[in-house]
């Protein structure tokens, strides 16, 4: 809810507490996680408003655009003013385009030409001096071609080019001198081209170069020499997409005038601490997605006073340090994406009094940045600032789940324990499944008190409740009921496996044998799930990566040993079992089948069959509903894909728990006996509701004989499937 300040407040700027914004002029307050959401909160509309990250780059273009005459933006004036030009291009004053018209080679045009645009056609070659009766071209556009080779003397004479377009090429390498006369070059764009080299002498025509954009090339090192020697004025550097291994101080010494430095999809491994040393007019840098490491502590304070925009998202750091942070006084954006910040506090951001953007991994740090408007992610998915779980469908769906859960388990060993059993041993085995699966529902049941708990204030508590031993004990729950879940359910297929295909082979285990593996189930399903707690140096915070405590979704930060820990359960005895039981119940229902046959009854062994038959789907498809979206999610997190953080709500809240739901009605309420009990009860209590007298056997019987239209109640009539034929118990 909006934090709605005194009335007598001026009109002007409103002063909020720490964590909250203002809605532009008027004098109500918004928390920060209700800034920027994608929903209109203020009564004005101004928590949705400058919710972009225009800072940098975007910005430059913009006032580019801005600058731009609307004759240039619109082409209001269609008249050529050109005397010669391709009929298959288009010309607007001095403008040409000839875009996806197959041309091979540059056609000829009026030298009078100052715009020329010969995209997506199938040039190969530029030879030399073939743009040099152009002098007066401003702006070439070459992008999207099939150019292999240029020229050492392809752009001679052009010595008005601002703008030159060679990306999504396949230029190898650059002839040296090739851009000597482009001396008010301003942008240069080679990116998508498989460049492997760029040497020193490439760019000593570039005197006035402002843009250099190579981004997705595959250059494997910048030249030693100082890299802007011969470019005094160079504002715009960007090698996105490349290999460099490495970058100094020594490279980038003479770029005092630099402003954007792009160097993300590279391979740089270290950064020296002066490297930024001379860059006083830096205003965005961004080493996002490289193999950093380490930075040094002060690595940033050459361009402290300069930078507005940080991107060191998806590297390896193994720290960030306050140092790293504290001379940034001006900067706007900041972007930690992907890194784990063990040691976050308050304090590390404090010197930055002017950041509107922040982007974190996780959605919790946020809470740690208050003077931020704007903070990144709001949410993984499961829980979002205010709430544990992030919607009102995962908050009401927790605890019917648990409910269901824990009632159809608590009602079938109830049930059990008051209705005898044809085959005792395999009842008290139903009954250690039903306590298994109860726990599913404890664990849910956990979820939704918690969630309850942290309403409205979760994000203030979320790292402090993954790192606590609730939300580890509930875990170890989860992890218990689950593992010992699929064994009991494998142990009961391969039961159940032997006596119906080798029924006369008397391979019924003892009593005394049943209990030993009921034991030994339970023993290993606490084993498994007590392991990741006995280490943490190893498996990290194995239960406490997310807020439901359950360690499905694999990410580059999981310690190796804990994703491997996790693959080996959901990928290796998970999936084991799994196919054990599809594999059981499709040779159990083929003996069925084969034997039924010589069934004299045909009638009766197929309905019998039919029967059967539904029931075995149902338990095979309830295993599989449950188990291969795991399986999925499993072998997607491990081959990084990118998986929608909502998919991993869906699975622990709705998919994880459908088999400790469905397996009472599969294994207790859908068979012939439990029914046939029920029955009896129901005709019970019809009669004396009816004051009739109870029907006994014998009378049945008698009453038949005299009466060959008699018709025996219901629940006297059934055939059960459990008995007396073992085979279908």
């Amino acid at each position: 809810m909006p934090v709605l300040l005194a009335s007598s407040r001026p009109s002007g700027k409103a002063a909020c507490p720490l964590g909250h914004f203002p809605c532009g002029n008027m004098s109500e307050c918004l928390p920060q996680a209700l800034h920027c959401n994608g929903h209109r909160d203020c009564p004005n509309g101004a928590d949705e408003r400058r919710c972009g990250d225009n800072i940098g780059w975007a910005d430059l273009f913009g006032r580019i655009l801005q600058n731009t005459s609307p004759v240039q933006q619109q082409h209001l004036l269609r008249e050529c003013f050109l005397q010669e030009y391709p009929e298959s291009c288009d010309c607007i004053r001095t403008d040409v385009e000839c875009v996806e018209v197959n041309l091979q080679d540059v056609p000829l045009m009026s030298a009078n030409v100052t715009w020329l645009s010969l995209r997506s056609n199938k040039i190969q070659v530029l030879p030399d001096f073939v743009f040099s009766e152009y002098q007066v071209l401003g702006r070439l556009f070459l992008q999207n071609n099939s150019l292999c080779q240029i020229s050492n003397q392809a752009f001679s004479s052009l010595h008005n080019l601002k703008r030159l377009f060679l990306s999504e090429n396949l230029i190898s390498s650059l002839s040296p001198g090739v851009f000597k006369d482009l001396h008010k070059l301003e942008w240069l764009m080679l990116d998508h081209n498989p460049l492997s080299t760029l040497s020193q002498d490439t760019l000593i025509g570039l005197q006035s170069l402002v843009y250099l954009s190579m981004v997705g090339t595959a250059l494997q090192q910048l030249p030693q020499p100082r890299f802007c020697q011969h470019l005094p004025v160079l504002a715009w550097l960007d090698l996105e997409g490349n290999q460099i291994h490495t970058i100094s101080h020594s490279i980038l010494k003479t770029c005092s005038k630099l402003e954007v430095l792009l160097l993300m999809d590279n391979r740089i491994r270290r950064v020296p601490e002066n490297t930024f040393h001379s860059l006083w007019q830096l205003a965005e840098l961004n080493l996002s997605r490289n193999r950093i490491k380490e930075l040094p502590k002060y690595i940033f304070k050459p361009v402290g006073k300069s930078l507005l925009k940080l991107n060191i998202s998806h590297n390896p750091l193994l720290h960030i340090h306050p140092g790293h942070l504290s001379h940034l006084i001006h900067l706007q954006s900041l972007a930690l994406e992907g890194i784990e910040i063990p040691h976050i506090h308050t304090k590390m951001f404090l010197p930055m009094k002017n950041l509107s953007h922040i982007y974190f991994k996780k959605f919790q740090y946020c809470s740690f940045v208050p003077h931020v408007r704007s903070c990144k992610p709001n949410t993984d998915g499961i829980s979002s600032f205010e709430n544990l779980l992030a919607s009102i469908v995962l908050r009401v769906s927790v605890w019917l789940m648990a409910f269901i859960t824990c009632f159809g388990n608590i009602l079938v060993i109830g049930m059990r324990s008051l209705i005898g059993a044809e085959n005792n041993l395999h009842a008290a085995c139903i009954k250690v499944l039903c306590c298994a699966d109860c726990l599913m529902g404890v664990y849910l049941f956990f979820v939704g008190v918690f969630d309850v708990k942290f309403r409205g204030q979760y994000n203030r508590n979320s790292l402090v409740w993954m790192e606590s031993f609730e939300c580890r004990t509930i875990g170890f729950l989860a992890m218990l009921s689950s593992e010992v879940s699929v064994l009991l359910l494998t142990y009961l297929t391969l039961e159940k496996f032997l006596v119906i295909v080798f029924p006369f082979n008397n391979l019924r285990p003892s009593k005394l044998q049943t209990w030993v593996v009921l034991v030994s189930i339970w023993l290993l399903g606490f084993i498994i799930a007590a392991i990741p707690l006995m280490n943490e140096d190893v498996f990290g915070n194995y239960y406490g990566r997310n807020g439901v405590c359950f360690p499905l979704h694999s990410d580059r930060q999981e310690k190796p040993t804990a994703k491997g820990y996790s693959t080996g359960i959901f990928l290796g005895l998970n999936l084991v079992a799994f196919l054990v039981i599809v594999f059981s119940y499709s040779i159990m229902f083929h003996s069925i089948y084969k034997t039924g046959i010589n069934a004299t009854d045909v009638r009766s062994r197929l309905h019998r069959d039919v029967a059967v038959a539904n029931r075995f789907f149902f338990i095979v498809f309830s295993d599989a509903l449950c188990w291969i979206p795991i399986f999925l999610v499993k072998v997607l997190s491990l081959l990084e894909v990118e998986i929608p953080d909502t998919i991993s709500s869906w699975v622990v809240i709705f998919i994880l728990p459908i088999n400790s739901a469905l397996n009472p009605i599969l294994y207790t309420l859908t068979t012939s006996f439990f029914r046939e009990q029920v029955e009896a009860l129901l005709c019970r209590w019809q009669r004396r509701k009816k004051d009739r007298k109870s029907v006994t056997s014998s009378t049945v019987f008698v009453e038949a004989a005299h009466n060959p239209t008699y018709k025996a109640p219901a629940c006297l009539q059934r055939v059960s499937l459990d008995s007396p034929d073992p085979r279908y118990a």
